[in-house]
């Protein structure tokens, strides 16, 4: 029998619960502390999960000794920070994507996790999605090579609520969230990102935050990739994956997959779930039982960053 991974939670909302959803389908996790914003709130899922303690501080749940690892998700402006105290307290962390919103505070998790010999592993999903992995595998049998992915990241967020429609502390961002989605997989799927370019919207007077975005780029191999983004869009909600390939096309819609006829392809036996949430955290889990480097560790999605941050660079220099 395996020993048994105790983790802890930080961030109660709408995502923490999804990780919540995910890790009670893992052999041999438990839950043992929850850190939320607001203590009634966070009793009350604590309550429904079974979690014997929880916090409004996450230093308290580092003070634990019985905490093994922690998973961050809180907001994205601290996700840095808190990635390195859990690394500085000796234990293994998973930060929902981004890891940061800079790449200094990037590169800082990255020395800090090498400084404590724990693992340090980012929420990178789409590299976890049975759709994607079935794309990935074939790319990497040489059964494919992608030669444009086409995305679309359409929200409508014109007010500071999240996915459960509740009020955010914190200011959601197009290019620190949710272009790090497609960059990375787009650099997972056909290499090195040699170029990249980026356009943006009018600034919402009070989020402060471009609402519509257009991001291109290149890989090392020739492959393209055009990226559209917005928080404007009023359904279709989500985002959506075009894969165009010298051997077919196909469309990825979170965990399913359609070819370029809109036939749906059978990824139920890519892996052992048919929910990337509940992928990245077993991969997590079997990194640290292993103790080996994650998929998507801090190290591997660093350029990543580095193409957000040249990217942002563009995006608030003289012409933009």
């Amino acid at each position: 029998m395996a020993q048994t991974i105790n983790i802890a939670l930080a961030g109660a909302g709408a995502f923490g619960i999804k990780h919540l959803d995910a890790l009670r389908n893992i052999p041999d996790v438990r839950v043992v502390s929850l850190v939320g914003r607001t203590l009634e709130s966070t009793r009350e899922v604590a309550a429904r999960y079974g979690i014997g303690h929880v916090a409004t501080e996450l230093r308290e749940s580092l003070a634990r000794p019985d905490v093994d690892a922690v998973i961050l998700c809180t907001p994205t402006q601290i996700h840095a920070s808190q990635a390195i105290a859990c690394l500085q307290a000796g234990k293994h962390v998973q930060v929902e994507i981004p890891l940061a919103d800079s790449l200094a505070d990037a590169e800082d998790v990255v020395r800090a996790q090498q400084a404590s010999g724990k693992l340090a592993m980012v929420g990178h999903t789409r590299r976890f999605n049975p759709s994607h992995q079935w794309v990935h595998r074939r790319i990497r049998a040489g059964e494919l090579t992608v030669q444009q992915m086409d995305v679309q990241t359409y929200f409508f967020r014109r007010k500071n609520i999240n996915a459960l429609g509740q009020p955010r502390s914190w200011t959601d961002h197009l290019l620190w969230h949710h272009a790090a989605h497609t960059v990375d997989l787009f650099a997972y799927q056909s290499g090195e990102i040699v170029a990249a370019n980026a356009l943006q919207g009018p600034i919402h007077p009070e989020l402060g935050i471009a609402m519509d975005m257009s991001i291109q780029l290149k890989s090392r191999t020739g492959a393209i990739c055009t990226l559209s983004l917005s928080f404007n869009n009023d359904g279709p909600l989500g985002t959506f994956f075009r894969y165009i390939c010298d051997n077919g096309t196909y469309v990825a819609r979170y965990d399913d997959l359609v070819d370029g006829k809109d036939l749906k392809i059978d990824v139920s036996k890519v892996d052992v779930s048919m929910n990337g949430i509940e992928l990245q955290d077993r991969e997590f889990i079997a990194a640290i039982r292993a103790g080996r480097e994650p998929n998507a560790s801090v190290a591997e999605v660093l350029p990543c960053y580095r193409v957000l941050a040249a990217l942002e660079r563009q995006l608030s220099g003289p012409a933009a």
